[in-house]
């Protein structure tokens, strides 16, 4: 035994008992220098080859993997070649913001966060964190990189949106708390993201680093208070975001230079002196990709690498090339930018989580794999999915008389799809709109699709073979936040914005916004305006119900819509 003092993990949140801290004693004690480097790593997966998978586990010897979203067949094979060839048991990672759907394609798809916000239901944010935990738990998954706790304050920022429960930090706090307690009662640890804090700015992390411009006051009343209660409320890990915050880091360095200022991720005074001294986090700390340009601008590779454990992360996750920046870690443990007070901290927190989680126990006795029946849980899942979609739904605004839309008042249905071509499976439901469209045929309408024609000025669609054949048009938007996309915007059709909505006046006309609730900016004077906040299937089948008046619309605004602005009441 190494004899080291952990006596920090016996306390909040991995409260581990004398055996529970010897066998992480014992492990470190026995691991190399180079299993200790390939400890702090958590790396990818995205495919179940055997060879890569391997390599992981019984060569490289890192401490994690995160899996993207695969077939459940698949995604067994993939975490038990990975479980089978560690020594140490692996931590394994997924993006459970939306359901089981974030690890296995054939998931619950809940909704969104902000779907969950909408229903302004706290319940509803803990059968999200029960789906979450039992169908990744089912699937051998053992940590959440979730819930997203930020607060969407602006709504141009390009990440946050609708993977928040909204805007106001009293319901995310509630609803974070409430994901967390439910997650992790399934065996599954949360880790609430992302620190300090995403949604204050309009920038994405991915390519540069994002700021968080609060004032010391108001981020302690907001971010600060919304952290504050998922850690009292056992949060076993925090992710750390490429997000730096000026004032916060002025006030713990003073005289700090601007070019000095880092992204948490590299920041001590922020990872370190705020969240874990101030806040009081004391379990694992993970860095956000590592891969994003947000940690790589400020400084060369060779140093930032080593300084984000430094800083206080204690995993690294993923890699640019896996044995450069293994090699680039080793250094900077040989030339003493990490301690070894502060390897071994950090190796305590990565072993503590595993321990709290009983992974070393799970794998004594061969359950690190456990037998569920997925069909069945997927069965039991489902009317919570439909209950979220149900509540959900928000009717921002509505011109008197247009709803309900039925055969007998608007037969003839022109449907404008605003959609990208492509999207994440787990996120945007690509062909939302034709979707759409099979549903209301069913109902007895007859639908068109638009499709712009060719041509310019002078040659474009007449108004009257518009008004003349369609009895209402409906605008369907279908587009999601995602990495490396800077704005969410609608990009109107060739020519002239052919499909911009300019009949309202002698045409009902509705707009439904499906994955972004902001979309008023640019359609600011449609008068009946519709707000779903996810594309799955049951949000579909929901809205068909809405639009028909065979269900009441029950959503609350999570954010404001109306962006602030006058016109976009009009």
């Amino acid at each position: 035994m190494m004899n080291l003092d952990l006596s920090h993990l016996k306390l909040k949140p991995f409260y581990l008992s004398d055996a529970d801290v010897s066998w992480v004693d014992e492990t470190i004690g026995k691991m190399t220098d180079e299993e200790k480097v390939a400890q702090l790593f958590c790396l990818i997966a995205y495919s179940s080859d055997e060879d890569y998978l391997t390599k992981l586990a019984k060569n490289d010897k890192v401490g994690g993997v995160m899996c993207r979203p695969m077939s459940y067949e698949e995604t067994i094979k993939t975490n038990s070649i990975l479980q089978a060839n560690s020594d140490i048991p692996m931590l394994i990672a997924a993006n459970l913001e939306r359901g089981g759907v974030g690890i296995i394609e054939e998931g619950t798809s809940l909704g969104s966060m902000m779907a969950v916000g909408a229903t302004d239901n706290d319940e509803m944010a803990s059968n999200l964190g029960t789906v979450c935990g039992k169908e990744g738990y089912a699937v051998g998954c053992n940590w959440s990189f979730a819930p997203v706790i930020d607060i969407d304050y602006n709504w141009r920022n390009p990440i946050t949106n609708v993977r928040t429960f909204g805007s106001n930090p009293e319901r995310v706090k509630r609803m974070g708390v409430n994901y967390v307690e439910a997650l992790q009662k399934e065996g599954v640890a949360a880790s609430i993201k992302h620190f300090p804090g995403d949604g204050v700015d309009e920038r994405d992390q991915h390519l540069v680093t994002s700021i968080n411009s609060m004032d010391v006051k108001t981020w302690d009343e907001t971010f600060g208070e919304v952290y504050r209660a998922s850690i009292d409320a056992g949060a076993m890990s925090i992710m750390i975001g490429h997000i730096s915050m000026p004032e916060y880091s002025r006030k713990l360095k003073p005289g700090i230079k601007d070019e000095d200022i880092l992204p948490a991720t590299l920041a001590d005074e922020i990872t370190t002196t705020l969240l874990k001294e101030q806040l009081g986090f004391n379990g694992l700390v993970v860095t956000d990709a590592t891969t994003m340009a947000g940690m790589t601008i400020p400084m060369h590779r060779s140093k930032s690498v080593p300084l984000s454990i430094a800083a206080g992360c204690d995993m690294f996750l993923f890699a640019k090339d896996m044995d450069e920046d293994f090699e680039y870690m080793r250094k900077g443990i040989e030339d003493g930018i990490i301690t070894q007070e502060r390897l071994h901290d950090a190796l305590s927190k990565i072993l503590g989580m595993k321990a709290a989680l009983k992974l070393h126990e799970k794998q004594k006795d061969g359950t690190l794999m456990p037998e569920v029946n997925l069909e069945d849980m997927l069965k039991s899942h489902e009317a919570w999915a439909k209950e979220c979609a149900d509540c959900a739904i928000t009717l921002v605004k509505e011109e008197a008389g247009v709803m309900p839309i039925t055969p007998d008042r608007y037969k003839r249905i022109l449907i404008y799809p605003h959609e990208a071509s492509e999207g994440f499976a787990y996120t945007v439901r690509v062909g939302a709109a034709n979707s759409l469209a099979e549903k209301l045929k069913e109902e007895g309408f007859i639908v068109e699709i638009f499709e712009p024609k060719p041509g310019f000025e002078g040659m474009m669609q007449s108004v009257a073979s518009i008004e003349d054949h369609y009895d209402l048009l409906l605008h369907v938007a279908n587009f999601a936040t995602k990495s490396n996309q800077t704005t969410v915007r609608i990009e109107w059709a060739i020519p002239m914005g052919t499909n911009v909505p300019i009949y309202m006046e002698s045409i009902p006309t509705v707009f439904v916004s499906l994955e972004n609730p902001y979309h008023l900016i640019d359609v600011p004077r449609v008068k009946t305006f519709i707000n779903t906040y996810a594309s799955n299937e049951v949000t579909l089948d929901a809205l068909v119900c809405k639009l028909t008046g065979n269900s009441e619309f029950k959503g609350k605004n999570p954010i404001d819509p109306f962006l602030g602005m006058w016109d976009t009441r009009l």
